[in-house]
């Protein structure tokens, strides 16, 4: 039987949303997944919790996949590759490595279950590689009356452009079918810049590079460029001195939150203190760097041409307001794909993000940059922070009505949605 228990308290990574659900169970197998669902009258499922926004709170079901995890099967021929929806990315990495595969891509955090990544459009960087929704190649839902439909480009393909970046609103992903490429290595080189020097380059960047990442300081314009791509050489030393990076990151932000002063001249240290360095290893290792410094996120995708005057303008908009913020703004890009709530439907996109100190309050920040991101038509990141509600969201996504159509087939009685997603979604 599965682990189940009368309620549960539960809160996100950062610590700011929060909630308690009246039952709480973790299937070991899909029949009793097919089971927990039918039965209950709402149900939300949760991962890791790296969302920001409130995604996972419910009063009913909170359910959890984390006993639904490892690899199903895989065809070494097409390089494809099933497996349960609650495997986290970390566990991806060696799993797949084992049968000489990789995937794509990957974001610089790792903890996420695989159906909480795809649903939200969770992304690495390269303006040639999509999301990881991108990267689906076929998912296998648990309706809300407990039925399970397959979906993926040839079969039930309404469903599959619907359910690849859906929130958790069609069904519970129990299986993901993914797309990977043979098993490769990445060369990361990582330097400091100027802000001013790099705006221009950015499109040269972009295109030259398989992966770019930039991290700029507002207060300084010192920006934190690292770059990945495809190393033949073998795998050196491909650990990095997290416990030094967190533990200085942690202290900035400590310092600049007592006394906001010091803000500015902290910053400027970033180029003394971060220096040139290279490393090779296995994709999934160069991918990932660990996460201790907790903070809130706001990241919108605006279209990629306007990249790099909408980064000047943020980090203008930063400066002005006087708003205490010592985590850089995150720079990257990520190509299109065909979803139809994905950010990146239609085109590629510049993806810009603010974080501030979990200890802080994140909407003084937020609310300064936001009208700026908005202003370049940017769409917000669903698992990130915004204040857009369904009208506003509506006019940014073509095919708003499709997906509606489609989830109200699915669930017309709602059994996925909370308050939050009645609220973003319109439903």
């Amino acid at each position: 039987m599965e682990a189940r228990s009368s309620g549960a308290e539960w809160q996100n990574w950062s610590g700011y949303v929060r909630g308690r659900s009246r039952a709480f169970a973790q299937p070991a197998d899909e029949d009793e997944l097919r089971a927990l669902v039918a039965q209950a009258p709402r149900v939300r499922a949760v991962g890791a919790g790296h969302s920001f926004t409130p995604l996972v709170p419910t009063e009913h079901l909170l359910l959890s996949l984390d006993r639904l995890t490892g690899l199903l099967g895989h065809d070494p021929q097409r390089y494809t590759a099933t497996v349960w929806g609650g495997t986290r990315l970390y566990e991806l990495g060696p799993m797949l490595q084992e049968v000489g595969q990789a995937l794509p891509n990957m974001g610089d955090i790792d903890r996420q279950s695989i159906a909480g990544a795809v649903s939200t459009g969770t992304h690495g960087s390269g303006l040639g590689l999509g999301s990881l929704a991108a990267g689906v190649a076929g998912l296998r839902l648990v309706l809300a009356d407990g039925g399970v439909l397959e979906c993926s480009p040839a079969q039930n393909p309404e469903v599959f452009r619907a359910a690849g970046v859906s929130l958790g609103t069609l069904g519970v992903i129990s299986q993901v079918t993914l797309q990977n490429v043979p098993s490769y290595r990445l060369e990361e080189r990582v330097r400091v810049v100027g802000l001013s020097t790099l705006l221009p380059q950015l499109p040269s960047l972009a295109q030259e590079n398989r992966h770019l990442d930039c991290h700029v300081f507002p207060f300084s314009g010192q920006t934190i460029v690292k770059t990945l791509n495809p190393a033949q050489e073998p795998a050196g030393k491909t650990e990095v001195n997290s416990f030094v990076e967190n533990t200085v990151l942690r202290w900035a932000c400590e310092v600049a939150r007592a006394l906001p002063v010091l803000n500015a001249p902290l910053q400027r240290l970033v180029g003394v203190l971060v220096g040139s360095s290279r490393r090779v290893g296995e994709s999934y290792r160069i991918f990932a760097t660990p996460r201790e410094v907790r903070f809130n996120e706001m990241e919108y995708h605006v279209p990629a041409e306007r990249g790099p005057e909408c980064l000047e303008e943020v980090c203008h908009a930063i400066r002005r307001s006087g708003v205490q913020v010592f985590i850089p703004v995150e720079y990257r890009y990520v190509a299109g794909d065909g979803f139809w709530l994905s950010p990146f439907q239609g085109g590629a996109r510049a993806s810009i993000a603010v974080h501030q100190y979990h200890k802080q309050d994140p909407w003084p920040l937020f609310r300064v940059v936001e009208p700026v991101l908005r202003r370049y038509g940017g769409r917000p990141h669903w698992g990130k922070m915004h204040g857009l509600k369904a009208g506003e969201l509506r006019e940014l996504y073509p095919h708003w009505d499709d997906f509606r159509r489609v989830r109200l087939e699915l669930d017309p009685r709602g059994k996925f949605l909370n308050a939050h997603l009645r609220e973003v979604l319109g439903a």
